[in-house]
């Protein structure tokens, strides 16, 4: 097992830059979620990082193995992808062990580590299976197991959940946490959904651009992001933003400090609802989607835009209907003119 050091990781292909000047530090054991819209570069840098891809600029290390001229193959890490990548014609057997026929392993060492890791992903009565006869769930962990076989330093996974369902992205989800806490290995994991990010990650990469906007635990970058960017890419629904003049004298009479403040910030767990009028806003449900735990209120507020409001419980307020909500000051994310937090 090993950590991870970017140091001014650059990538471009032909003039147009991808990966931006990337300083990033994990260390053994931490499982990394990089997170950000499409295009921002994170799963290029993942493929950098694996040598899937040539570097363009910086240094990477694996423990203190400078690995910049080192093939993939020589990196100790194994990539799982989005898309299964398993021989039709193979047995799982044969799948998880056919990396490690190639380097010429023993056979029955080859069995022996097919047979760990498929008791620790639960594919001991699949073995002699063919991928046609899988679900979806099922390939996806002879994938993982085909990584864990080849006892990496460094497991490397990008969207390897997105072509599953709901029900089963959840399951395979808690899957690839128990699969960190058992292993312990330096795992690094590439999302668009951040509810995956969320969950799963001890440090989450948010990047943007190709460049990171900020890094942290999940609790760091819900409570205290960075700037209005990272406020509303982390939560979901997603942080309500809004220009702050509107809503000057309003926030001031509520114990807001508001010098320097261009924008502010609240997030719809922390609206409640009240009776019109009595609360520090007041507006006009103009859609109420109903969620089973709560509802997702669309709330158009007086000057100031619409804001999403949960409302939790079985009651909800009716669209078209006026309401009051209210928030405390201490819940209220204030950011200057360029977008970044003030505390």
């Amino acid at each position: 097992m090993a950590g991870l050091t970017l140091r001014n990781v650059t990538k471009s292909f032909g003039k147009v830059r991808v990966i931006k000047s990337v300083d990033l530090a994990i260390d053994d054991g931490d499982f990394v979620v990089f997170v950000g819209p499409s295009g921002c570069g994170k799963s290029t840098l993942l493929r950098v990082i694996s040598g899937l891809e040539d570097l363009s600029g910086g240094e990477i290390r694996i423990g203190e193995r400078l690995v910049n001229e080192v093939q993939a193959a020589k990196r100790g890490v194994a990539m799982v992808f989005q898309s299964y990548a398993l021989y039709p014609h193979l047995t799982v057997e044969q799948n998880m062990g056919f990396g490690l026929k190639v380097r010429k392993i023993r056979p029955a060492e080859i069995k022996s580590r097919v047979a760990e890791a498929a008791a620790t992903l639960k594919l001991d009565d699949y073995l002699g299976r063919y991928p046609r006869e899988l679900s979806g769930g099922q390939r996806q962990r002879v994938a993982i197991g085909r990584a864990i076989v080849s006892a990496p330093e460094i497991f490397l996974f990008d969207e390897p959940l997105s072509n599953l369902d709901a029900e089963l992205r959840v399951h395979m989800r808690a899957e690839i946490a128990a699969l960190h806490q058992r292993l312990g290995n330096t795992m690094i994991y590439v999302t668009h959904d951040q509810i995956e990010a969320m969950t799963l990650a001890d440090k989450i990469v948010v990047l943007r651009d190709g460049r990171i906007e900020q890094v942290g635990s999940p609790r760091e970058l819900y409570a205290r992001p960075n700037n209005a960017f990272v406020a509303q890419f982390i939560g979901s629904p997603k942080m309500n933003v809004a220009d702050v003049a509107p809503m000057t004298e309003i926030l001031r009479s509520s114990g807001c400090d508001l010098t320097g403040v261009a924008s502010v910030g609240m997030r719809p767990e922390h609206l409640a609802v009240t009776a019109p009028r009595e609360g520090t806003f007041t507006g006009m449900v103009a859609l109420s989607e109903y969620t089973g735990a709560g509802s997702l209120l669309h709330v158009e507020v007086e000057q100031a835009g619409t804001f999403l409001v949960l409302q939790n419980g079985p009651e909800s307020a009716e669209t078209g209907k006026e309401i009051g909500l209210t928030i405390e000051p201490g819940n209220i994310h204030r950011f200057n003119a360029e977008g970044i937090r003030l505390d």
